[in-house]
């Protein structure tokens, strides 16, 4: 295999990890933050008694758990021992608790992802950004990578925004059980975390993968130019 060929299959390897990388990491940074405190200010309080403080405390025990290290079934403990305020029963019934073992199931499923695309741009624009001959292919690859992204989050932020209903049920739908992830709206993950909670989440998470792509776009292009009057 020439080194042409090599070069090129690292361009694309870039290229298309990404958006991963960058998409992925902005919903892995949106979870470490204290989301829930900035969104609760935002939407309409608990209609079945939660108090702002309540609602508040428990969506952080929640995030807590998705943010273990531990494997789901290790760390499900930490949902099952929550409680509803000012009572012994549980926080969360059985069905509830099926579905949160999935959800972070496929939560580590795409930290994982997001370490391995993450490693592919370093480590392949290191090799080609590195040599000074390979550079203004690495420039260019950069580039593109930015503009890989900005497209496919433009065309899932155009989604979120305009079909949102049917990009939520086909996202779910896509990875979990049917049947497994409806649930009433007196249960507590919808009490906790209902439907404009995911809808702003996604919205966050689109516009800022989307600046990001801008950025890796623009300094793609940036050192483009420069290394073409070098």
């Amino acid at each position: 295999m020439n080194n042409k060929v090599v070069l090129t299959i690292i361009r694309w390897l870039v290229i298309l990890a990404m958006p991963f990388f960058l998409g992925l990491g902005m919903v892995r940074a949106v979870i470490a933050w204290d989301y829930p405190a900035f969104e609760y200010q935002r939407i309409p309080r608990d209609m079945f008694g939660f108090s702002p403080e309540e609602r508040l405390e428990l969506a952080r025990g929640t995030l807590d758990y998705l943010r273990r290290a531990e494997p789901a079934a290790e760390v499900i403990y930490l949902l099952e021992d929550l409680r509803l305020p000012g009572t012994d029963a549980p926080l969360y019934n059985p069905s509830e608790i099926s579905h949160m073992i999935d959800v972070k199931v496929v939560a580590d499923g795409m930290k994982q992802v997001t370490y391995i695309a993450g490693a592919i741009v370093v480590i392949g624009l290191a090799v080609l950004l590195i040599p000074a001959r390979t550079r203004p292919f690495g420039w260019r690859t950069l580039f593109f990578g930015g503009l890989a992204t900005v497209i496919a989050l433009g065309v899932i932020a155009l989604a979120i925004l305009v079909f949102w209903e049917v990009f939520f049920v086909q996202f779910h739908e896509l990875l979990f059980p049917p049947g497994t992830w409806t649930f009433a709206y007196s249960d507590s993950l919808i009490r906790l975390f209902p439907e404009q909670f995911w809808f702003d989440f996604g919205v966050i998470v689109s516009v800022g993968t989307l600046l990001l792509g801008l950025l890796v776009t623009f300094v793609g292009y940036l050192m483009m130019r420069r290394s073409r009057s070098a």
